[in-house]
């Protein structure tokens, strides 16, 4: 399993209370250009729509030696499989409890291109400041504690 892109933004914006698993379905150029490493999680998230979950705001570059792609859509709307209990279950959370599902990592497993998402909830203005002053205090007193 390896990394391909990651959404550090997302544990800093959102708590994770669980985490999922999901393969994206792609083009063919898609999955060489992912691979290459050519995609961008960054302000993307995850919806429901027709009882299906799709990732919407993923970039995705051209991949240049696939030739003319006429009409191709970096941004476009890329359908997550997930089995139907899950799916569900995901349905039932996000509309009951206000939470939100966001795109944690792509990477590879057995040649096939997976998604990590988690139901998350977003963190306010405050909790940021808090486990930023955290943060520092464990990093000086790690410094004290080496001098």
């Amino acid at each position: 399993m390896s990394a391909l892109a990651t959404n550090k933004k997302a544990s800093h914006d959102y708590e994770f209370l669980e985490k999922f698993e999901g393969g994206l379905k792609l083009t063919g150029p898609e999955v060489k250009s992912v691979k290459a490493g050519h995609i961008q999680l960054q302000g993307s998230f995850l919806f429901l729509r027709n009882g299906e979950l799709w990732l919407k705001g993923a970039m995705i570059s051209k991949y240049g030696p696939a030739g003319e792609q006429p009409g191709y859509d970096a941004a476009r709307d890329r359908k997550v499989l997930v089995h139907g209990r899950e799916l569900n279950r995901l349905a039932g959370k996000t509309h009951e409890q206000g939470l939100t599902l966001v795109p944690i990592s792509v990477y590879t497993r057995a040649a096939l291109v997976k998604l990590e998402f988690a139901l998350a909830r977003g963190k306010k203005q405050y909790e940021k400041r808090e486990l930023l002053k955290k943060r520092d205090v464990e990093r000086e007193l790690r410094a004290r504690m080496k001098e």
